[in-house]
């Protein structure tokens, strides 16, 4: 494949905020459109509060930390399927990182969801960004990047523009890792960011993406080394 690669971890919370954004959707599809002309591009979504949903009635069940994970990846995969037949791209959602590489060598645009348990949408992504040897990874989330505490809750959230990997991975480490899990990038995707140098943009705006793709100043946040 000579063309660079992209890959882009796409929040379910960006798909499907509380109903399905069909604004933000369409949007996305023009961007995307237009980044293919001259890249390739890999889009992992994640599952968002239709994930979470299930997950949590799971528990109330009781139902093994396994089978919710199973049931939070049919989510993500649901979502892909939305996003996929909105890009009007791969009608078969890929389950192996195989048959990521295989679809993306004919086409532009590949979209994916979760694929085994124990792993987040950003962890899936991190680990399709190493297999195909990605220069970067890009994190479309519901907030504007990484700040040093959740700005939901305190209005005194300091925004972080840049960071180390190795600052970064403390910081992930410190999220508790669960089926579900919410947080700009998971411990998972953070180690394997860091081990293989990959470079990491944390945006939430459509406009954000084009910006950082155009070389432009952008709002978002990097992790580098």
């Amino acid at each position: 494949m000579a063309k660079e690669v992209i890959v882009i971890s796409l929040g379910g919370s960006r798909i499907i905020p509380h109903k399905i954004d069909v604004n933000f959707l369409k949007r996305f599809k023009k961007a995307i459109l237009k980044i293919s002309r001259k890249s390739k591009v890999v889009i992992c979504t994640g599952g968002g509060k239709l994930a979470r949903d299930y997950i949590q009635a799971l528990e109330r069940f009781n139902v093994s930390e396994k089978r919710q994970n199973l049931s939070g990846i049919a989510a993500t995969r649901l979502n892909a399927s939305l996003l996929a037949n909105v890009l009007g791209m791969n009608e078969k959602i890929p389950e192996s990182l195989k048959q990521v590489k295989g679809l993306l060598r004919k086409h532009n645009i590949v979209v994916c969801g979760g694929m085994k348990p124990g792993r987040t949408s950003d962890g899936t992504t991190a680990e399709i960004a190493r297999f195909l040897k990605a220069g970067a990874l890009v994190n479309i989330t519901n907030v504007k990047g990484l700040y040093d505490k959740d700005p939901k809750k305190f209005k005194n959230a300091e925004f972080i523009a840049e960071i180390s990997h190795r600052d970064f991975a403390r910081m992930a480490a410190k999220v508790r890792k669960e089926p579900g899990q919410h947080f700009v990038l998971d411990s998972v995707a953070a180690k394997i960011a860091m081990e293989e140098g990959i470079k990491v943009i944390i945006i939430k705006d459509i406009a954000e993406l084009l910006k950082y793709l155009s070389g432009k100043k952008f709002k978002g946040t990097i992790i580098k080394k």
